[in-house]
């Protein structure tokens, strides 16, 4: 319920800050374009957007409600997927993210494994802390572990720091659109601004750039 209230808020908020922010997106300022841009997978007539983001970042929580009600009002137009950072190739948290993508469970348990470290105040370093609040959320623990040792999220892992690499991304949560443009919150905001106008003011940039790269 909290969280659906969360998402309420931020939908409507969101709507005045487009308005707020949409007239004064600066490239070098609010956004930046690559000077190499990094092929896409997005479905057709659709943009990719990407997420950059840890589940231990606390910008990341305060942004989750934020960009789940912008991803489910923009569905029709961008093809959404995030990349957890991971330290190394055993990044218990990054791993855990990569299976849960490939299950296609993201959406369901990403909000309880940011509870649990941000709410519930829980050290997940490790691999079994991790595995026992997912399988707590509903996901079934043989099958989980099935998926989390095989060669294909072994080889996703792998993969990691060459697709952060790539966006020259290095810092969370950061978006990208479209493989050339890049935002974030700390771009798009101003110094002594309110995070969560941060936040919007990202997601604000986010639509500009969106419209920008469906144009072409």
């Amino acid at each position: 319920m909290r969280l659906l209230r969360l998402m309420l808020a931020s939908a409507a908020l969101m709507f005045s800050a487009t308005g707020a922010f949409a007239a004064g997106q600066k490239e070098g300022v609010d956004f930046k374009t690559l000077d190499t841009p990094v092929r896409t997978e997005a479905a057709a007539k659709k943009v990719e957007v990407i997420e950059f983001f840890m589940y231990t970042c606390p910008h990341c929580f305060a942004l989750e409600p934020h960009i789940a009600a912008w991803v489910k009002k923009n569905a029709d137009k961008v093809t959404f997927r995030r990349i957890h950072f991971a330290r190394n190739e055993k990044d218990a948290l990054a791993r855990a993210y990569v299976t849960l993508e490939t299950m296609g469970l993201t959406e369901t348990v990403n909000i309880k494994i940011f509870n649990a470290i941000h709410v519930d105040r829980k050290n997940l370093m490790r691999e079994e802390a991790v595995t026992d609040v997912i399988v707590k959320a509903g996901v079934d623990k043989a099958k989980y572990l099935e998926v989390y040792n095989s060669f294909g999220v072994q080889a996703k892992m792998k993969r990691m720091n060459q697709v952060a690499g790539a966006y020259k991304v290095d810092t969370a949560p950061t978006i990208v659109v479209d493989g050339r443009f890049v935002t974030s919150p700390s771009m798009a905001g101003r110094p002594g601004q309110p995070e969560e106008q941060s936040h919007l003011a990202a997601l604000a940039v986010t639509d500009y750039l969106v419209a920008k790269a469906a144009k072409k």
